[in-house]
């Protein structure tokens, strides 16, 4: 059985020591690259001029640690038995996590739950400076939170591109391990678009993790994953099995990107669905594809795309004629090429809004306009609609 947790460690610490201080600029160079080519006599037929690793990941951990924060959080005494349901007066709880600033005026961006069912967040700088930490939006379902702290012109992380990531791409994990604050690791991305069935947590949300086998333990949770050019391209929020294989996982920052600015206005997301249950094509074989007529329009089974299992018959897909067996292809014109892509889209589009829904419906296109109502939020697990 595979076993999976959240980074994050719970442990009552002393002081913590003070990271190496730097200048405030948050870029990092490029490292220079040098290309290595085989002889003629030994090359392949298909020879590939490859970039070696990096001389040192040195510039890109100063640039960026001035910006990463150790996060401290309590809960009270007389809370704990009532918000964990044990019994007893349990000590007070200090929990730590990381988190990086991403505004200069004290936004930091740290995982849900480093901070969930706090009393008191404390935000520690690698000069040794100690805030108290606001909590301003947070949103379960991608396990991302939002603090701000009273200061000014703080040094921040840029944020890169999390689609421009290639597998095997070198990336570097800041966090505060164990409580162990500003551990550098490097390693590389081994992985794109791993699923709540790779990563069996967060069954509710919306799970399309980087992984890295960049050492991620307990304490990195809400820490950045670097490029080479010291822009955060993921946000590392769980291991698995504590580690032992070296495997870690990250929520890509395009995620961040768009949740950022709903975060900041409501403090919440609220989600938008058209009302269907869905599943990946991809996982059926071909002929199974074509015998459940997943087919394009010269009959030729469908290589991408979701099925549509149920229809909520009053929902906004039963009004706009969606019906099971239909295979959604698009989205406002952008492809869908699997769950998350649909599950994430139609989430974000907003409630009340239009949305265009392209569709195969054995061999025959449709577009149909869909009017987005609100997505739910189960009281107890289910299969989520979209």
């Amino acid at each position: 059985m595979r076993a999976f947790a959240f980074a994050i460690s719970i442990s009552v610490l002393g002081g913590c020591g003070r990271g190496t201080h730097v200048s405030e600029d948050s870029g990092a160079p490029i490292l220079p690259a040098t290309t290595v080519s085989s002889s003629p006599a030994t090359a392949p037929a298909a020879s590939v001029l490859t970039p070696m690793g990096p001389l040192s990941f040195a510039p890109i951990a100063k640039a960026a640690d001035p910006a990463v924060v150790l996060i401290q959080t309590t809960v009270d005494q007389e809370n704990g038995p009532r918000r964990r349901g044990g019994h007893g007066e349990p000590p007070r709880g200090l929990g730590t996590g990381t988190g990086f600033v991403v505004d200069a005026d004290g936004l930091i961006v740290t995982n849900n739950h480093v901070i969930d069912a706090a009393d008191h967040v404390l935000v520690r700088f690698a000069t040794g400076r100690v805030l108290d930490g606001a909590i301003i939006g947070r949103d379960g379902l991608t396990d991302l939170a939002v603090l701000r702290v009273k200061a000014e012109t703080l040094p921040t992380i840029r944020m890169g591109d999390s689609d421009a990531v290639e597998v095997g791409d070198w990336v570097v994990a800041i966090g505060n391990p164990f409580g162990l604050d500003h551990t550098v690791s490097a390693g590389i991305v081994s992985a794109k678009g791993r699923s709540r069935d790779d990563v069996p947590i967060l069954m509710e949300g919306y799970v399309d993790f980087i992984q890295t086998d960049a050492s991620i333990n307990p304490g990195n949770s809400g820490g950045p994953l670097l490029n080479l050019r010291g822009e955060v391209i993921g946000v590392n929020t769980a291991i698995r099995g504590g580690n032992a294989q070296g495997i870690g996982f990250a929520i890509p920052v395009n995620m961040l990107r768009e949740l950022l600015p709903l975060l900041l206005k409501d403090g919440k997301v609220v989600r938008s669905a058209i009302g269907v249950l869905v599943k990946d094509i991809r996982v059926s074989p071909l002929d199974d594809r074509t015998k459940n007529g997943w087919v394009d329009g010269q009959g030729k089974p469908l290589m991408q795309g979701v099925a549509v299992d149920a229809v909520e018959s009053k929902g906004p897909g039963g009004k706009a004629g969606i019906q099971a067996g239909d295979v959604i292809v698009a989205f406002e014109g952008e492809p869908i090429r699997r769950e998350i892509d649909l599950r994430w889209r139609a989430s974000l589009r907003g409630v009340g809004k239009v949305a265009r829904v392209s569709l195969m419906r054995k061999g025959k296109p449709i577009d149909v306009s869909v009017t987005m109502a609100e997505l739910p939020v189960p009281a107890t697990p289910r299969p989520p609609m979209h």
